[in-house]
């Protein structure tokens, strides 16, 4: 709790305590007037000061101009009637303040994961500087300069390691407690909090550029833009209390004139002024006005714990109405790193293989070649492989250990007349001859994300109703992942121009009201990640242009978190609609009866801060996203 919270507390406990004591020892006259009165300025002078400021700047149809009016109000019957009875004008504004700290109380509570995420922004950089590490301003690191990080210490820009290995803690990032391992040669990104070993790293981006600052504008700027529901409610509270405000001032001066000059009766003047000022504070429409942006504030807060970065509360909401959801392949669904997933056919052992295939290819740089290095695990020995010859769109043939060893496609095997067998198995196959002879192949793939398949059953269990795949690689591959994923259409061979034209396609067919969700994370996805209805982009490997056209972006690169994020905006717009139906429904029911004087002082509190506290608390629950 903040200062201004525990301030507001001890007005609370002061005025409660005061109102208790007032009724239990026996006060009247001018001394009486002066202890409530007392009582009442200590829990309402700053309603009273707002509401002045309100009719001073032309802004006079707030809530604090009608808490003020029914209090101030209520406050004047009773001493022109000489009831003595100022409990109720007290209590009036004693509970629409308890409901004022709740909001507060809320607002704090959801705005603690945004600052938790806000803790990334790193204070300063270290630069090594004839010898000796300088503390600088993170603004003021150029491109490619070499900053040192040591453990305990945020990773203050995006960077390539040149020295050092060590584990990142990158939880402010993307919700994950598990670290991340990087050695010399990985991509880092800034926010992450570095662990154990100290990392040399040269700049890539300048700090406006790095993904640290990236993340934090995007939350800065999440709360300007308005969903449909927010729109609504400001468009219906700057009608609606000018409405009840002139409905209120009908109600204390119609009645009493018409039974005066028609009926001929005496005109009830404090019977219908008291019915007025309970309708005032019945109408206070605080409920709507606070819960709901409490909600998608709520909403956002409890997603960017969780590694989702929701840039606005309209996309919150569209993103709830998400039937169709198209995935881009490579790095969406795909890891985008060519492993060897089998070796198959092979006369030799395995590892033996492999070996023969890393050593043959040593000189090329190709991804498929860096894939059987890797595979292989050791140090390449170059002195082993001597006359190296590349067949373009073939393969490789080399000596290595002195034995002939041809290494690549159906074709290398066709043109050095080698019997092959093909592979059952969708990737790319590497054939393999030793001296003439064939000895198997290897197999290379794209690997799948460890929760790909999971995530299109978790997105059905959500609601999505079509799933589709768009990517550029060929049919056999394409169509061999969306089987093993249970995707339901699958587009291969596509351009980015393509994909785009796909999309256009897929939204003139669907529903109006049904939006549709594209996922990718390269530069190429760019234009569709715009186009669609809602795009979402892999955060953490994903590209600036994707991540910047994106209205979503997934931290951590883990497909799961798209069904998180859907379920996430579901929940949140639940909770707005119930606290919409909820206080409407109890709000115009109340100043009916408040109208013909069913309701009295006491139940137009309910209708008011009753409702506000229980619409904010329903409001807290959108902070409540782990578990779903």
């Amino acid at each position: 709790m903040n200062k201004k919270q525990k301030k507001m507390l001890t007005r609370i406990i002061i005025a409660a305590v005061m109102i208790i004591a007032l009724n239990l020892i026996q006060v009247t006259g001018i001394v009486q007037l002066l202890l409530y009165l007392a009582t009442y300025l200590i829990i309402g002078y700053d309603i009273l000061k707002k509401a002045g400021k309100g009719i001073i700047n032309r802004q006079v149809f707030d809530e604090n101009f009608l808490i003020a009016v029914a209090t101030v109000g209520a406050f004047a019957l009773a001493i022109y009637s000489g009831s003595g009875d100022y409990n109720e004008a007290i209590a009036v504004m004693l509970f629409y303040q308890i409901g004022e700290l709740f909001q507060s109380y809320a607002v704090g509570k959801s705005r603690k994961n945004i600052s938790a995420l806000m803790d990334i922004r790193p204070d300063y950089a270290n630069v090594e500087r004839n010898g000796k590490l300088e503390k600088v301003d993170p603004d003021e690191v150029g491109i490619e300069s070499i900053i040192v990080v040591q453990p305990g210490e945020k990773v203050p820009l995006d960077g390539i390691v040149i020295e050092g290995s060590s584990s990142l803690n990158t939880s402010a990032l993307t919700g994950e407690s598990l670290p991340r391992d990087v050695k010399q040669g990985d991509e880092i990104i800034s926010g992450c909090i570095n662990m154990t070993g100290v990392l040399k790293i040269q700049t890539t981006k300048e700090f406006g550029e790095s993904t640290v600052s990236k993340i934090l504008e995007l939350v800065e700027n999440s709360s300007s833009r308005k969903s449909k529901s927010e729109n609504f409610i400001s468009k219906f509270a700057r009608v609606y209390t000018p409405a009840v405000c002139y409905g209120a001032l009908a109600l204390a001066l119609l009645p009493p004139l018409v039974q005066m000059l028609f009926l001929g009766q005496t005109a009830q003047w404090g019977v219908w002024i008291y019915r007025a000022l309970t309708f005032l504070v019945i109408s206070c429409p605080c409920a709507l006005v606070i819960s709901i942006p409490l909600s998608f504030f709520a909403g956002i807060g409890g997603a960017s714990k969780e590694g989702v970065l929701i840039k606005g509360s309209n996309y919150m909401e569209t993103l709830s109405q998400a039937k169709y959801v198209v995935f881009d392949k490579t790095g969406t669904l795909t890891q985008g790193v060519f492993e060897v997933s089998a070796v198959h056919h092979n006369e030799m052992e395995e590892k033996k293989l492999l070996e023969y295939a890393a050593l043959a290819e040593c000189a090329s740089s190709h991804p498929i070649s860096k894939s059987l290095q890797k595979a292989y695990g050791k140090e390449i020995d170059r002195s082993r492989v001597s006359d190296i010859k590349e067949i373009s769109g073939h393969g490789i043939i080399a000596k290595v250990d002195g034995h002939e060893v041809a290494a690549g496609n159906s074709k290398l095997m066709k043109q050095i007349g080698v019997e092959y067998y093909d592979c059952h198995r969708v990737g790319t196959i590497i054939h393999m001859a030793i001296n003439g002879e064939y000895a198997g192949h290897i197999v290379i793939s794209d690997i799948l994300k460890p929760h790909s398949k999971e995530v299109i059953a978790e997105l059905k269990k959500a609601g999505v109703e079509k799933t589709v795949m768009l990517t550029g690689d060929a049919k056999r591959v394409a169509d061999q992942v969306a089987q093993s994923l249970g995707i339901d259409e699958v587009y291969s061979e596509l351009l980015p121009a393509d994909k785009v034209s796909k999309v256009e396609e897929l939204l003139s067919v669907k529903a109006e009201k049904d939006k549709l969700a594209f996922v990718g994370d390269g530069i190429n996805d760019a234009p569709v990640l715009t186009r669609a209805d809602i795009g979402i982009a892999m955060g953490a490997m994903g590209s600036d242009a994707a991540i910047e056209a994106a209205d979503v972006v997934l931290m951590d690169d883990d497909p799961l978190k798209i069904s998180k994020a859907i379920k996430i905006s579901r929940k949140c717009l639940r909770i707005v609609y119930q606290n919409i139906i909820f206080a409407l429904v109890i709000k115009f029911a109340c100043l009916g009866l408040g109208a013909i004087g069913i309701a009295n002082m006491w139940f137009a509190i309910f209708a008011d801060v009753g409702v506000m506290i229980i619409a904010i608390l329903n409001a807290i629950r959108a902070l409540r996203v782990h578990n779903l």
